[in-house]
């Protein structure tokens, strides 16, 4: 039996249409069967996809990365919608309504003098928000969400605290403070306190991560930047080697790091 041609309307609501398709009884057993739970792990996926692609500096890869994250929104719009809870034009003007009332120096009467009041008075509006949900943070720092990755959450619970005040004077300041967190971890090293070790690693990561704040350096472009760095060092030394006939796996250390220092 032929089966029938479907035919999509054009633009956003085409994107709509297709998902609802694909759900359908009609459409595709396995895009039938996702569940939120499933999709949340290929949503994150995605957007690391998207900040890959915004490394590559290749604007079509950023386009087609940037279509696949916002298919993966609609898609879980769309497994709400069918439980009854909300669609995606739901989620459209939310956003929007969002936007409006968290800049009112652009669609109401107040009035900033420079990006920081901006940034100051979007997590005024934002408590304020928080609060007539019912859902009044205990904290400042309630802010930030647990789920981000750790070093991304560091940076940003530094931050907050340091727009209360609770900050160092300098960047010195915060050089001679990693001076002493650095000294604290070796000495639970030397002393073989495990436990000691590993608080004294993460005030040392922490402590780094606020360097990155003061000199305006978000650590995960930092560290991204230096991995990609190892990574094109790494495939140098394989190169070489491949063209000697070696295999990497075969090599000294001393060797490798004599390798390594000529590709710096």
């Amino acid at each position: 039996m032929e089966k029938t041609v479907i035919s999509l309307p054009a633009g956003f609501e085409g994107l709509i249409a297709l998902v609802k398709v694909l759900r359908s009884d009609h459409g595709c057993p396995w895009d039938r069967e996702q569940t939120p739970e499933q999709i949340k792990t290929y949503l994150m996926e995605e957007a690391y996809e998207v900040l890959e692609a915004l490394e590559s500096d290749r604007p079509e890869d950023v386009c087609a990365e940037l279509g696949d994250l916002f298919f993966h929104i609609v898609f879980l719009a769309r497994i709400f919608e069918e439980a009854g809870h909300f669609n995606i034009k739901d989620v459209v003007q939310a956003i929007t309504e969002k936007m409006i009332r968290r800049h009112p120096h652009v669609f109401g009467q107040a009035q900033v003098s420079d990006s920081e009041e901006v940034r100051h008075r979007w997590h005024e509006i934002k408590m304020a928000e928080a609060k007539d949900r019912g859902k009044a943070q205990s904290s400042f720092l309630d802010s930030v969400p647990q789920k981000l990755p750790a070093l991304m959450r560091a940076y940003r619970i530094s931050e907050r605290a340091a727009k209360l005040g609770f900050d160092g004077p300098d960047v010195e300041g915060v050089l001679k403070k990693l001076d002493e967190e650095l000294g604290e971890f070796k000495a639970a090293l030397k002393r073989e306190d495990s436990e000691k070790s590993v608080e004294g690693l993460g005030d040392l990561l922490f402590t780094m991560v606020n360097l990155c704040r003061f000199i305006r350096v978000h650590p995960e472009a930092a560290l991204t930047r230096t991995i990609l760095k190892f990574i094109k060092r790494f495939e140098t030394i394989e190169q070489i080697l491949r063209k000697q006939g070696r295999h990497i796996g075969s090599v000294s250390s001393e060797e490798m790091d004599a390798i390594w220092e000529k590709c710096k």
